[in-house]
Formats: structure tokens, C-alpha cells, sequence
């Protein structure tokens, strides 16, 4: 219903090349070092690779032409994730490129698509998303967080009060793209809007949570009575569940993270290959054998997934499905929980000690176990959130059952 068969073009390995190519150029060796070892990157880093991307064009490169992307078909993409994914690239940052820059470029304004897609493309600003709440996650339509509308001497403005949570980066973010609730009498649904809120504005205060992992990577928002002029709001007033509907389609697609699995999948045949038990390594033990096999076959029919939902972006009339999102969303984090799990275990012959201060840039402590241990089970802690984030597993087959199945 919702896989086609991806076919690999010939004419493409040129692209293939130049992506390695690419990644074997701006990825320096202190940058690959910590990568390697799974330490925690700096925002400069960051900024480092996705400016690179963007000079070269690439980071928006599935967007449409029209909009400043590549237009990239469904096998560049896929290159593309496989090639960067293997070279073990930074992370992708989602929250622009893939959230917030289609929702501007299909439903913004002139002037919203001018003052914001250039920044996105070259990552000169960080996002943000404003979603989750307390008591509002995966029950996203009750949130409470309020934006009323007035006008002083400087125009028309919302003044927004409530609190996000989870925010991702939020302590690196320029912008915030946030659900907020305008109309309280209407249905939940009915009574929501889509707001760009810039970060520095007064009232808005933003808290560290320290994760299961031991890192900064969400936080909690305040808004306090934070005043936003009204030409930040994305389309109509009160419509902003379709155009979170919308975001959530291109998030679910994003949270698969194809290009961090094949790296996954890399590693774990790298730790199978010299943990060793009985006298020979795990790679030999046909229990693991029969696991990543299995694992690989999961992969390919989730890169089949990844490049039907891709195709549909490709064509204004065939918008990404939900349901097809949905699909792609509970495979893809299962996968990558599944595959890290089989890391960990082979990981169990070494102690399983979780050093996280062997996350920090220039920790010089001794390690016990393979040097990438840390880093392995710092993600492995990780995404065990992954089957909660953008939309719990329980959800995704709600959305399933409902549009699917007409149950």
C-alpha cells in the first residue's frame, strides 16, 4: 500500500562519488575522532558541516527548485542519507530543513519565505519546535500554551503564556516554530495556530533537562506574556493543526534517520568482529548471524518506505500520507532501537560500563571495553525515546487502524 521497490540508476555513482568525496573532504580528522568515539559535538561543529552543506546546495537538496533545493529524486536522496550515514557524518539537524522550511515554502507568505528559507538552506539560523507540553505529548491537541491577539502601537500582535518541554536545542535555537492555542472555546483541533517565535524575544526563558544519557540535548520553554508580531503567523488563524499535520508527515519521515542506521549497522558488524566469546569473535556465532541478517533485511524494506514518502513530496497533488508516515515512523525507530540493542548485547562481554565523561572532548581517563563503547551505549540510551518522540508507536497505529483500516 505504501512500498514501491527502489531501483538503483547506473547514471548515479558519479553523484555517489562526489558525495564521498565530499564527506572525506570537510570531515576533518578531529572532527572524525569524536565522531568515531560518539562524543558530544559543539555547536560550531555543527554549524561547521551543515554550512558546508549548504554552500555545496545540499542541505536543502530534496527541496523543490522553486523553493531553493536541488530537487533531488528519490534515489539522489537516498545516495545521498547511505553515503553520508556511512562516512559517519554529523547529524542532519531536522528541525529547519526538514520541519519548518516545507511548511514555509508551502504555506508562508512572500515575506515569510524571503526573511527565513535562505537562512535555512545555509544554516545561518537554528530551530527549533515548539510542540510537546506538559500533560500534552502524544495527546498533542490539548495543549494549553495561549496566544492572544491585540494591537498596540507597533501593530497587530499575539502575547503568547504557557511552556513547551522537550524542546531539542532549544538552548542553540534563533527561531521557534510553536503550536499555540488562539481559540479556546473551539474544538482542540479547531482552535490551534502555527507561530515563528523569535527566540530572543523578552519573556522567554529556557531550561536544561539532563537526559538518560547524561547530555543536554532538550530542554524546557517559558513564555511569559512573549509578544509576537502577527506576520509570524503561518497561514490562517486557527489552522494550524493541518499545517502541524503536515510537519509531522515530513518529522515521521525524518525520525527513520536511514543515513545514522547504515553507520549503525557498520558499527555493529565492526564490534561483532572483534568481541570475542569461546575463542572466536561473535561475528562467527550464528545467533548474531541470524540478528543481522534479520536487521538488514528490516532496513532495506525501510529505505523502500523512505523513498515512497519521498516521492511524494515530489508532487504537489500526492502530499506525504499520514498513514504511510506513520508506518515509516514505527519501523524506523524500532529498527534503530533493535539494531542498538544488538550492540549492547555484544557490548555485555566487556561489563557494560557506561562511561559518560568518555563523551566529553578531552577526557583522558582509561577506558574499559572497545574505545567506542561510550558512545554506543550513550545512543543506545537514547533512542529508547525514539519509539515516543514525534508521536508514540501507540499513536502511529491509531493513525494506522483509523485511516487504513476505517476502524
Amino acid at each position: 500500500m505504501f512500498i514501491n521497490a527502489l531501483a538503483r540508476d547506473p547514471s548515479l555513482e558519479s553523484f555517489r562519488q562526489e558525495v564521498r568525496d565530499f564527506c572525506a573532504a570537510r570531515i576533518g580528522p578531529e572532527l572524525r575522532k569524536k565522531l568515531d568515539l560518539g562524543q558530544h559535538l559543539t555547536k560550531e561543529e555543527y554549524d561547521g558541516w551543515l554550512q558546508a552543506l549548504g554552500e555545496k546546495g545540499w542541505l536543502g537538496g530534496n527541496w523543490p527548485r522553486e523553493a531553493g533545493g536541488q530537487g533531488w529524486s528519490a534515489e539522489e536522496a537516498a545516495i545521498f542519507r547511505e553515503e553520508t550515514g556511512r562516512a559517519g557524518a554529523p547529524w542532519l539537524v531536522p528541525f529547519g530543513v526538514t520541519m519548518v522550511g516545507p511548511v514555509i515554502y508551502t504555506f508562508g507568505t512572500p515575506e515569510q519565505k524571503a526573511q527565513h528559507l535562505p537562512g535555512i538552506l545555509k544554516n545561518t539560523t537554528w530551530w527549533c519546535q515548539g510542540y510537546s507540553e506538559p500533560g500534552s505529548g502524544s495527546d498533542l491537541a490539548s495543549l494549553r500554551t495561549r496566544a492572544v491577539k491585540g494591537v498596540d502601537d507597533d501593530g497587530a500582535h499575539y502575547r503568547v503564556t504557557g511552556q513547551k518541554i522537550w524542546t531539542t536545542l532549544a538552548h542553540w535555537a534563533d527561531w521557534c516554530f510553536c503550536l499555540v492555542r488562539t481559540d479556546p472555546e473551539a474544538k482542540p483541533q479547531k482552535g490551534i495556530s502555527f507561530l515563528l517565535i523569535d527566540m530572543k524575544s523578552p519573556g522567554i526563558t529556557v531550561r536544561p533537562i539532563i537526559t538518560l544519557d547524561m547530555g543536554h540535548h532538550v530542554n524546557e520553554v517559558f513564555f511569559d506574556d512573549v509578544r509576537v508580531p502577527a506576520e509570524n503567523l503561518i497561514g490562517e488563524e486557527n489552522k494550524g493543526w493541518d499545517y502541524a499535520k503536515f510537519l509531522l508527515a515530513n518529522e515521521r519521515v525524518g525520525v527513520a534517520e536511514l543515513g545514522s542506521m547504515v553507520r549503525y549497522l557498520d558499527q555493529l558488524k565492526g564490534v561483532l568482529a572483534k568481541t570475542m566469546e569461546g575463542g572466536k569473535p561473535l561475528s562467527e556465532s550464528p545467533e548474531f548471524q541470524r540478528r543481522v541478517a534479520e536487521l538488514e533485511v528490516q532496513f532495506a524494506t525501510l529505505e523502500a518506505l523512505v523513498a515512497d514518502q519521498h516521492a511524494a513530496h515530489q508532487s504537489a497533488a500526492d502530499q506525504p500520507s499520514l498513514i504511510g508516515a506513520a508506518a515509516l515512523k514505527i519501523r524506523g525507530s524500532e529498527l534503530q532501537q533493535a539494531i542498538l540493542q544488538a550492540m549492547t548485547d555484544a557490548l555485555a562481554r566487556h561489563g557494560l560500563a557506561y562511561q559518560a565523561d568518555a563523551l566529553m572532548a578531552g577526557w583522558n581517563g582509561e577506558l574499559m571495553g572497545p574505545a567506542e563503547m561510550a558512545g554506543i551505549l550513550a545512543e543506545h540510551l537514547h533512542r529508547r525515546a525514539a519509539t515516543i518522540y514525534g508521536g508514540s508507536s501507540e499513536i502511529q497505529r491509531n493513525i494506522i487502524a483509523k485511516g487504513a483500516l476505517g476502524l
